[in-house]
């Protein structure tokens, strides 16, 4: 799909006087990866999500300057445009946790995504002010209460207005998004288990706070 720079650039070639140009209403490319468009659609419809991560600060979580940078060094890279706009959507999307009523956002990140390369100051004060909101919860899993339920991989539980429940699991080039009973129960035990042994919300805010004055 041409990009709007491309469709001005083919309209001052081809002399269209403004008729290629024009179409850049019409030629809107997906903000997000095809892999994801499912999921961002029912995210937009959640009452509750919970999720756990394993390596990456989660997407409504995450500071402009993160998204940036992690978008920016995508392999195959991607054009300025398209991070850009994925920048830009990633940020919309955050208006979720603001919104009313609220929905209810449940967090377990694992140690391993607080040390990431791309975490700065930023990023982890971002997630401390976060999880003061009265809808947002946030709690750490350390390298040493990592239980081997914790190995399986980042997964994303929501609930939509109607009360149905959908899991969401992204490998390196896969996902899976189904409302099917039985991935969905699975998904619930296996984050219940990591749950269980994570920090709270209290003792991960501590967690944090060190790390934020050891920097």
């Amino acid at each position: 799909m041409p990009t709007p720079r491309v469709l001005d650039a083919a309209d001052e070639l081809c002399h269209a006087e403004g008729l290629l140009s024009a179409a850049k209403d019409y030629v809107k490319r997906e903000p997000f990866p095809a892999r994801a468009q499912d999921f961002m659609l029912y995210e937009r419809e959640a009452v509750s999500i919970w999720s756990y991560e394993t390596l990456l600060v989660p997407g409504l979580l995450q500071t402009k300057a993160y998204a940036t940078g992690l978008i920016g060094n995508f392999s195959p890279p991607l054009d300025e445009e398209t991070v850009e706009e994925r920048v830009a959507a990633r940020m919309e999307r955050q208006e979720l946790l603001t919104r009313k009523p609220p929905v209810a956002c449940s967090y377990v990140l694992h140690e391993a995504v607080l040390r990431g390369c791309q975490v700065d100051r930023e990023q982890l004060l971002h997630l401390l002010e976060l999880g003061k909101r009265n809808n947002v919860t946030i709690q750490v899993l350390p390298f040493g209460l990592a239980i081997p339920a914790a190995l399986g991989g980042p997964m994303v539980m929501l609930e939509t207005h109607d009360h149905e429940r959908f899991a969401y699991s992204t490998g390196q080039s896969v996902s899976q998004f189904t409302s099917d009973p039985g991935v969905v129960s699975a998904h619930i035990e296996r984050l219940s288990m990591i749950r269980t042994v994570a920090l709270g919300p209290a003792e991960s805010a501590g967690f944090i706070e060190r790390m934020v004055e050891a920097l």
